[in-house]
């Protein structure tokens, strides 16, 4: 009884107090009723009071939801299908050479175009051909209304996580984007209208019209607009005439027509007709026994327009090049959104460059031309911004569109030994350090089977005595520069040689001083510029700027930053090096007579399948490149011996091909200015030590042998006329002391050397003083002051 009336308590008490929450409940809705969101939550503590009701959730996410829709109806319905962008509409891109001098515009290069376009009517295309690019670029066309919803997910999933952009165009929004937009459009708020109007045109446009003026409108390649002009191109058929196979390739390159090309990637292009008739089978439009039976069609060679025919085909193609890879431009845009594009090349320039080679092919330069397969490629670049000026890639793009300047590769040869020379200026070398120049020469660390270099020449090469590094630049000798790359590094070599300009690989290795490495001519320019330059480097460009002619809005422009790489003071030091080869060495004969200060190196390779003359003046470094492709392409053969010359080397016909490339140059008024390279630096030179006063010892005992003489030095020749710093240079290697004074003359330059004292040829212990007087030039007469006249009495 006891227990029951406790568990009668209990239950009652339960009830009390189910009732009593039951109260609280009510109370706690009843607070949260009287506001429109229960936020915070009313009855709840802690966190729990701050966590939102999954009925707020729900609600909040209803709402955006309305709102939104709200907004995309409202959008919809004030979307309207705007006038067909017309082709005939579509504006030509102009191509200028660089502005005069007086800042005209240049004339014009050539001009990018919709060269082949022939609209067709739909209804005579054969069903397959609207099947292939169906099952290639929208297999849902016939179902989705314009858009399609989960690749629109997809492409932004993927986007956001940073892959590869996406756009999930259906063929009517890229119908769209050329039919009506006349652009293709990337961002999202362009992509929105662009849905908006896609779904619009689904819904009052029969889907055939949609498909119809989508294949008279796409980009086929080839300079190609429509089904029509492509069927010509690719196959020399009409379209209404297009088989299967033919359709289906068609189809597949239609999102990279010029990258997917059968003549240029045939593998990639044969990949992509594949993947369109598998998918004409999943689409029900092929039978697997139809498709088993399908053959890779044959296309034809394409045809270039005569817009690149000549020399100045390489320029434009190379515009071309850098507006896409550049400027992000695609071939379609640069032909159809109409820019006005100048260059850096300057016709004046241009112009002389393929007149000098014009003469070496007719033989007028060497007296006999040279044989057709040999190759001349010449490059010049202005050193203050990186522009190319002039470039000659070949006769004629349309024959062979490989740029000899530009694409084409050939052994550097010893082009290649300033940056070992600036590599060794950098590590503590001077240029009166001295080697041994004798040849052949066993070299401690040259790679090769007897480890033995050879100078040019005869027989076992041309032997020097013991000479610096100046001589061993001017004479091009390859002993003293092995042993200068073996002790400064191989691979400070090809750092030097990419910080200069050079973008190919540079093995690192001994012999790549002597230019083992094949590089392209337009690298060998842009390096020596960098030493124009006095060490910055600016990337070598061709378009200056292009606009917009719709409203002169900048679209691009091409040069860049300019960095500097190398020490002022090292740059000075090797080009007065690099000027001795002019002055002294293999490139006096045919450039000295220039008469300008030039710096420039010779180039030949082993068994002479590539030769080189590179130079350059303050304003100006041009590179010209002779090199043989073997008749397969696949190698170089011996150029062949012309003009008298056996054995054609850097100093023959390269280096008088480019005196006369630039002895026009030099007088166009922009380089016609004579400009001084900096003076000689002399960096890391060595002082001599004077010698100390010997402590007084005990006589020796008497021998039978003679005493030896102290050692004496000899005072240079040739120090009147000379620079100071190159005076400088001569007695500090001779082991003497120089000592500078200044005096006025008339008759002697400024900076140059009066008198030396002692003379010329005289004895002198090692280490004492050579006095040297450097002209100040013609006394300064100052002006006669003029008496100022009287003035008349003061105004009454």
């Amino acid at each position: 009884m006891a227990s029951a009336n406790q568990q009668g308590r209990s239950a009652g008490s339960s009830r009390s107090a189910g009732r009593g929450a039951t109260k609280r409940a009510s109370s706690g809705k009843g607070a949260a009723n009287g506001r429109l969101i229960d936020y915070p939550r009313a009855g709840k503590s802690g966190v729990r009071r701050w966590l939102p009701s999954w009925r707020l959730v729900l609600g909040v996410i209803l709402a955006a939801g309305f709102m939104l829709l709200g907004l995309v109806v409202a959008a919809y319905a004030t979307t309207t299908i705007p006038e067909a962008d017309e082709f005939a509409l579509a504006e030509t891109t102009t191509v200028r050479y660089a502005n005069n001098a007086d800042g005209t515009p240049g004339a014009v290069m050539g001009t990018f175009a919709e060269q082949k376009r022939v609209l067709v009517d739909a209804t005579t295309l054969p069903e397959h051909v609207g099947h292939a690019v169906v099952a290639s670029e929208d297999s849902s066309f016939y179902e989705n209304a314009g858009v399609d919803p989960v690749g629109i997910v997809r492409a932004f999933v993927n986007n956001v996580k940073g892959g590869a952009t996406q756009g999930a165009s259906t063929i009517t929004q890229q119908y769209v984007e050329r039919y009506y937009n006349g652009k293709t459009t990337s961002d999202y708020v362009g992509k929105f209208r662009e849905a908006l109007l896609a779904v619009k045109i689904s819904q009052s446009q029969d889907k055939e019209v949609v498909l119809g003026n989508y294949l008279n409108t796409i980009y086929f390649g080839r300079g190609t607009y429509g089904i029509q002009a492509a069927s010509q191109a690719y196959f020399a058929v009409d379209a209404k005439d297009l088989t299967v196979a033919q359709g289906a390739l068609l189809a597949g390159i239609i999102p990279s027509p010029s990258n997917w090309d059968p003549k240029t990637n045939p593998e990639r292009a044969q990949q992509r007709w594949e993947r369109v008739l598998d998918r004409m089978v999943l689409g029900g439009w092929l039978t697997a026994e139809e498709r088993a039976a399908q053959v890779y069609p044959e296309t034809i060679e394409p045809t270039t327009s005569q817009t690149f025919a000549g020399p100045q085909g390489y320029l434009l193609a190379m515009v071309k090049a850098e507006l896409i890879d550049k400027a992000s431009f695609t071939e379609d845009q640069i032909n159809r959104v109409g820019l006005d594009v100048v260059t850096t090349i300057e016709q004046p320039l241009q112009a002389a460059a393929e007149a000098a080679v014009t003469s070496l092919r007719d033989g007028s330069l060497a007296g006999e031309a040279p044989n057709a397969a040999t190759k001349v490629g010449l490059t010049s670049i202005d050193p203050a911004d990186g522009a190319i000026v002039a470039l000659y890639g070949g006769p004629d793009y349309i024959t062979s569109a490989q740029n000899a300047a530009t694409q084409d590769v050939a052994q550097a040869g010893s082009t290649f030994k300033p940056f070992t020379l600036v590599a060794a200026l950098e590590n503590g070398v001077s240029l009166s350090d001295t080697f041994s120049g004798k040849s052949p020469q066993k070299i401690e660390g040259w790679e090769s089977e007897t480890g033995k270099v050879t100078n040019f020449g005869s027989g076992g090469g041309q032997s020097f005595g013991t000479i610096d590094l100046v001589k061993a630049t001017a004479e091009s000798v390859n002993t003293v520069y092995a042993q200068l790359n073996i002790q400064v590094g191989p691979d400070k070599t090809a750092e030097v040689a990419h910080r200069a300009g050079i973008t190919t690989d540079v093995t690192q290795v001994p012999s790549n001083v002597l230019g083992s490495d094949a590089v392209h001519p337009l690298d060998l320019a842009s390096a020596y510029a960098t030493f124009a330059a006095q060490g910055y480097h600016a990337a070598p460009f061709i378009v200056r700027e292009a606009k917009y002619l719709k409203d002169g809005g900048i679209a691009y422009q091409g040069a860049g930053a300019r960095e500097q790489v190398f020490a002022p003071e090292v740059m000075a030091d090797a080009t007065y090096a690099m000027t001795q080869v002019v002055e002294t060495g293999s490139g006096k004969k045919w450039v000295k007579p220039l008469g300008r200060p030039i710096a420039g190196k010779t180039g030949t390779s082993s068994d002479n399948k590539s030769a080189w003359f590179v130079g350059y003046t303050p304003q100006l470094a041009t590179s010209v490149a002779f090199y043989q492709p073997t008749a397969d392409g696949l190698g170089e053969d011996p150029i062949s011996e012309f003009g008298g010359v056996a054995q054609i080397t850097g100093g023959t016909w390269p280096a008088k091909l480019w005196a006369a490339y630039m002895k026009p140059v030099l007088e166009v008024p922009k380089y016609a200015e004579v400009v001084d390279f900096p003076e000689r630096s002399n960096v890391n030179k060595k002082k001599p030590t004077a010698t100390a006063t010997p402590t007084p010892t005990a006589e020796p005992t008497p021998t039978e042998e003679a005493p030896v003489a102290p050692t004496e030095s000899t005072v240079p020749a040739g120090l009147v006329g000379m620079t100071r710093a190159d005076a400088e240079a001569a007695i500090i290697n001779a082991g003497l002391s120089a000592g500078v004074t200044e005096a006025v003359d008339a008759t002697v330059p400024k900076g140059r050397v009066i008198s030396a004292s002692p003379a010329a040829g005289a004895s002198a212990a090692p280490g004492s003083t050579v006095a040297i007087v450097i002209s100040l030039g013609p006394a300064v007469v100052p002006a006669t002051p003029v008496e100022p006249t009287p003035a008349g009495p003061p105004a009454q």
